[in-house]
């Protein structure tokens, strides 16, 4: 992030979790970032186009005591001086995409140890059915693991849907012979795939779980949990970095898959035979 007016608010505001009214006030906040300083709650409120309280509960979620303590620490942080036009070069959809290419910095430090991808692709590939569990925000997740999972592995059951007979799937995959669950676990978390995670672990399962954080609150229940932060900076989270890492997880099951590549060529010759793709 630059070291601008509006690159230091998103700085505050990584790492915490707001509502989607708390974004909207954050939101505007990087729109007048040179002069929010010297807003009052009211103001803010107006031009942000909720509640006065709104602005109050958003400044306590950011760590401070109220309103008045969050416009002291931005005075302290953008100095009267700096000029309406020094607020940066990057518009709120640039610095949503730069947060986005930081994440995947983080990410590429992380897999500077491959150990616990490895890991995670032996204990993927060894379960003959392979769960993949996803709900909410992170049900595209899992179901583009399994889309591509299933080219390469035999049996694959996405679980995607939540409700009373989620424990039920579960249990039908233990009794097929399951070892292992993959779970793609993004903010905000459902309860569900908390208590599935539970389950899941008590029916003997070794649960592989992709996170925006170690500290998410699946991170009880899951045996290996691989973090990949997510993107805050927009109305609704960005997953770049975690739907990377579930590619990186699906190339280190298929290098312990013998017949991946068999099952790939396969594929790609029924495909040309159907004529399944347009070329």
């Amino acid at each position: 992030m630059s070291d601008s007016p509006a690159g230091r608010l998103q700085a505050l505001f990584e790492g915490h979790r707001l509502t989607p009214t708390q974004r909207r006030i954050a939101h505007c906040m990087v729109r007048r970032a040179a002069d929010v300083a010297f807003l009052s709650s009211v103001e803010l409120a107006e031009l942000a186009g909720v509640s006065q309280p709104s602005v109050t509960r958003f400044a306590v979620a950011l760590g401070f005591d109220g309103y008045p303590a969050l416009r002291r620490h931005l005075r302290e942080v953008a100095p009267a001086g700096e000029a309406a036009g020094e607020v940066g070069e990057h518009n709120e959809y640039q610095q949503a995409v730069l947060g986005e290419i930081e994440n995947l910095r983080h990410l590429a430090e992380l897999l500077a140890d491959p150990a616990p991808v490895e890991r995670a692709g032996r204990l993927l590939a060894a379960s003959r059915p392979l769960p993949v569990l996803g709900l909410r925000a992170a049900s595209s997740q899992a179901r583009g693991f399994a889309y591509f999972a299933a080219k390469v592995h035999p049996d694959v059951r996405l679980l995607d849907e939540g409700g009373s007979m989620l424990a039920d799937r579960i249990d039908a995959t233990v009794r097929a012979g399951a070892t292992a669950l993959l779970c793609f676990a993004l903010p905000r978390h459902p309860r569900e795939v908390v208590e599935a995670l539970e389950y899941a672990r008590g029916a003997g399962l070794t649960v592989v779980t992709v996170a925006e954080s170690a500290f998410a609150p699946v991170a009880a229940h899951s045996d290996l949990l691989i973090p990949a932060a997510v993107g805050t900076g927009l109305a609704f989270d960005t997953a770049c970095a975690p739907m990377l890492l579930g590619r990186v997880l699906l190339e280190a099951m298929a290098d312990e898959l013998p017949d991946a590549q068999a099952r790939l060529e396969e594929f790609d010759a029924k495909a040309a035979a159907r004529g399944l793709f347009v070329e």
